[in-house]
């Protein structure tokens, strides 16, 4: 491809060899030691197993040129740009066909909505409050959010929140008011909470107690009441995870509490955030599940909209108690509103999808794509098993655990979620039995490649799931 005075020739760009259908092939990324040097493969002891990082994307990017000086005559450059966007439409739908390792639902209709693309909606500044710029969704916005206090208990006039733009703002802006409560306040979090929480406590320069967790993944109370005990002097911020990340562990809120209690926590020298990032939204439409509610002394929740909902932008949906805000909120006259959220200026759009979304569904919508995740979730596990592989199921949960591909190809085909020597499926609306039935059946015939010799045998992973869920050789 030539380049003169760095613009790309259009002549060069729509050759006779492009394809505007074709899907690109995405190269098998290369593997990184924690010290961040390249080797050639994944290391064969099991115990070091070395971190797979994604491609470089400047190796494949695609570059911003300059137009022709007679291109609004010629028309070459929106004809290759309209021949980009096709091969990426088609990129895109083969990549959600096998999508199956990440907590999102992609199986969402927002045409209705295409008539306000044209607009630049923004929610900047309070959600209670208008700013002067008029282009919002407030109105949305608070309708989203008081569905919400409904689901979580909590009055109107005694909550504030906002829709924030993914999980993580949710997750920053707990611990920022748990922190303004408790200025001297340790955060506790266990070992398999979100990245995001040991983000705030970086950002934040949180003192931040790591707890130990059970084989589930859910926090190990003993060991959090130990760590409590080592630091009653100062007040205690505690994540409470609604599902953790890689097993889908729900945290017992109710144990956590108790243990405060019972360690001499009076609950004002404590502030409870509870992540329910996927889970939150699932949880309550759960049978005998236990309660995330206001009724119980928790501080603040966040979840996100474009998992269990499902947005085509990420979201997410915080809430707080209105007497906590005041210590982050300030007016800002060039608004005509308050700040009290991380983000200035705010998806607009965003509020729009969830209300949508909500009003579509209802209650009992989203019990019946609950419970269709959950018998998912426990017949791919129930195959899982029946085929010689190790994998688990918690209660309350939709993601099932299993020994890790051997082959990273395999593993970014099916956009597989990895830590160790473990992966995950999380099962979601969008998650049918047919394509289980083809992620499983793909699986199948790999292994059969992978171990047909005897040489390379399938890993032990009851360390990650208990050996009750292993069937290694060791503990078949």
């Amino acid at each position: 491809m030539e380049i003169e005075n760095g613009v790309v020739g259009l002549v060069d760009i729509l050759s006779e060899h492009f394809d505007p259908t074709a899907v690109v092939a995405e190269p098998l990324p290369p593997v990184v030691t924690t010290n961040g040097n390249l080797i050639g493969k994944v290391a064969e002891d099991p115990n070091k197993r070395e971190i797979v990082l994604g491609r470089n994307v400047h190796t494949t990017c695609l570059a911003v040129t300059e137009p022709d000086a007679n291109d609004e005559f010629t028309g070459d450059k929106d004809a290759y740009m309209a021949s980009v966007l096709a091969r990426y439409r088609k990129t895109l739908m083969e990549r959600t066909k096998h999508h199956l390792g990440y907590p999102y639902n992609l199986d969402f209709d927002y045409g209705a909505l295409s008539q306000l693309q044209h607009f630049s909606i923004n929610n900047l500044g309070d959600p209670f409050i208008e700013s002067n710029y008029g282009v919002h969704s407030r109105q949305f916005e608070v309708g989203v959010l008081d569905w919400f206090a409904r689901l979580w208990e909590i009055e109107k006039n005694e909550y504030w929140g906002y829709i924030t733009n993914c999980g993580t703002e949710g997750n920053l802006h707990g611990i920022l008011v748990g922190r303004e409560v408790h200025p001297d306040g340790i955060l506790y979090a266990s070992k398999d909470t979100h990245y995001s929480i040991f983000k705030a406590a970086r950002m934040y320069r949180m003192e931040c107690v790591k707890v130990d967790t059970l084989m589930s993944g859910e926090i190990d109370c003993a060991d959090f009441r130990a760590k409590l005990l080592a630091n009653k002097d100062k007040p205690a911020i505690i994540n409470v995870n609604i599902g953790t990340t890689v097993k889908g562990a729900v945290d017992d809120l109710d144990l956590v509490i108790k243990t405060l209690e019972e360690c001499g926590f009076n609950h004002d020298r404590f502030y409870i955030h509870c992540d329910g990032a996927l889970f939150g939204l699932m949880m309550p439409f759960v049978k005998l599940a236990p309660k995330v509610s206001f009724k119980k002394p928790i501080g603040s929740v966040s979840v996100s909209g474009h998992k269990f909902v499902g947005c085509p932008m990420p979201c997410g949906v915080q809430i707080t108690r209105l007497e906590h805000i005041n210590v982050l909120s300030n007016n800002v006259e060039y608004l005509a509103s308050r700040d009290a959220t991380i983000m200035g200026s705010r998806n607009g759009h965003a509020p729009i999808f969830l209300w949508y979304t909500l009003n579509r569904k209802g209650y009992k919508g989203f019990q019946k794509e609950v419970q269709k995740c959950l018998r998912n979730a426990h017949y791919l596990k129930d195959r899982l098993r029946d085929a010689g592989i190790s994998a688990m199921l918690n209660e309350l949960s939709s993601t099932v655990v299993f020994e890790r591909p051997q082959d990273e190809e395999f593993v970014r085909r099916w956009q597989l979620a990895c830590q160790g020597n473990i992966a995950h499926v999380v099962v979601m609306p969008s998650v049918n039995v047919d394509k289980l039935d083809d992620f499983l059946n793909e699986l199948v015939e790999k292994r059969s490649t992978w171990y047909k010799d005897g040489k390379v045998q399938p890993p032990c992973i009851a360390a990650d799931v208990g050996s009750e869920n292993c069937v290694c050789g060791r503990h078949k």
